[in-house]
């Protein structure tokens, strides 16, 4: 269960219009602080987000599961199916069975998957999977969205 005030920051984000992908998130900062506090680990910081993103779309964001070439069927059929849940009003948890020994399988595992040089390497690979394109689109966003001063400012303090 993510916690409450998790929650809360999600909708605020979304009462601003934000993107469903900027309100989950919060979920997956929430898992990283559970990792870093040691409530649990996490195989790999991809796996860690993938739990901040299930607990995300299982909270009611808007997150639509993958596109196909995007992620593997069972990923995505699992995306789609915390997303249901979600949307759905009837909010069925887990047998008491199934959260023991999923919870137990993570506090097995090590707690380096929120270390800040794993996230960084993670980031490093999901930008180099981008293209020149989806960078530029971004970077264009990012101007119409932080305003062009502070675009001059980044460009000020590289050089």
């Amino acid at each position: 269960m993510p916690e409450k005030e998790t929650v809360e920051r999600a909708q605020e984000d979304a009462r601003e219009g934000k993107s469903p992908s900027t309100q989950a998130g919060e979920f997956v900062r929430e898992e990283m602080d559970h990792i870093r506090e040691g409530k649990h680990g996490a195989r790999s910081t991809k796996q860690a987000i993938a739990i901040g993103l299930s607990k995300a779309r299982r909270a009611g964001v808007k997150l639509r599961a993958p596109r196909k070439g995007r992620a593997s069927a069972k990923t995505r059929k699992q995306a789609s199916h915390d997303y249901r849940k979600g949307q759905s009003h009837s909010k069925s948890k887990p047998s008491a069975r199934r959260s023991r020994a999923t919870s137990s399988a993570l506090k097995r595992e090590g707690h380096s998957a929120a270390s800040r040089r794993s996230l960084s390497k993670q980031a490093h690979a999901a930008a180099k999977r981008r293209g020149p394109a989806a960078r530029r689109r971004s970077a264009m966003k990012a101007v119409r969205t932080k305003g062009k001063s502070s675009l001059v400012q980044a460009t000020r303090r590289a050089a």
